[in-house]
């Protein structure tokens, strides 16, 4: 598997009063690879990742595509050779594990790879608006909004420092996004999972759910290390994901798309407070939190 850190020398310059100077030392980076995600030998899509967990990304990526809603949906996946993999008459004598083939179980129909179609995973994609909420909702297999959770604020206002402490590559390069999933109820965290992308470390985390045959996500948490996007709420709805927690702030359409589905937006989880952007009825209370304050 490829590797997920590399060291890099860099030259530090620092003012500080106490000891100036210009030192060279190396340095520690998070691994960004492209990774091509086929679907029987044909190619679907290209995305920049840190490696690891590359069967989990391309099974979320296909979750919030809509191409599958369940673990049985997704037979098998390998990972090919280099240049000339699947190609006739070529032969790679090298695997460098950025090319994975996906094979779908029977009866599941891949989708089109007709290069106009649109993908909904990008919040520079150019066509998010309303349209592409309607096409969120109709293209999503389970309803998030008849999810009856309800989530106790303080174990809400907990994530955050949980994920953190989960951050493994985080803590060596600084550099990575982390998403993780946690019980509603006993705030048991379920899966972590780490990236260059935010977007990938929530499809690695859907993408353990669909492996673990655990689809729709009911009764659950994700929290993510930054900003609530449009695509990181599209793709909780899309697992069925009922809460989405995090520590910085949602966009306009973020909004929008959690509300129009029914998913509970928390952002600026930070401390012991939070912003409630849509369905703030599933964050309970208790009683000594609203009487501090009152």
């Amino acid at each position: 598997m490829g590797r997920l850190t590399a060291r890099s020398p860099v030259t530090r310059i620092s003012l500080d009063d106490v000891a100036p100077g210009v030192r060279r030392r190396a340095d520690t980076l998070a691994v960004e690879e492209p990774l091509e995600i086929r679907l029987g030998g044909e190619p679907l899509t290209v995305t920049m990742r840190t490696p690891g967990h590359d069967i989990e990304l391309a099974a979320g990526f296909l979750v919030s595509e809509s191409v599958i809603s369940a673990g049985g949906h997704f037979r098998s996946a390998i990972h090919c050779g280099g240049p000339g993999t699947g190609t006739v008459g070529l032969t790679s004598t090298e695997n460098t594990y950025n090319v994975l083939d996906v094979t779908l179980a029977p009866g599941v129909e891949a989708p089109s790879t007709d290069i106009a179609r649109n993908f909904y995973t990008t919040s520079s994609c150019g066509v998010c608006g309303t349209a592409s909420i309607e096409a969120i909702e109709k293209s999503s297999r389970y309803d998030v909004a008849a999810d009856p959770v309800t989530v106790d604020a303080a174990l809400i206002a907990g994530l955050p420092d949980a994920l953190r402490a989960g951050q493994a590559v985080f803590e060596k390069t600084g550099g990575l996004h982390a998403a993780a999933l946690f019980d509603a109820s006993t705030g048991e965290l379920l899966v972590l999972r780490e990236d260059v992308g935010r977007h990938n470390a929530v499809d690695k985390v859907v993408g353990w759910a669909v492996l673990e045959d655990r689809l729709p996500l009911t009764g659950t948490v994700l929290q993510v290390s930054g900003r609530a996007s449009f695509e990181l709420v599209q793709k909780a709805v899309m697992a069925g994901i009922p809460v989405l927690s995090a520590v910085s702030a949602p966009s306009s359409l973020a909004v929008e798309l959690a509300a129009a589905s029914g998913l509970t937006l928390a952002g600026f989880v930070r401390g012991r407070s939070m912003n409630l952007y849509s369905r703030p009825d599933r964050i309970a209370v208790g009683r000594a939190d609203a009487a501090h304050t009152a």
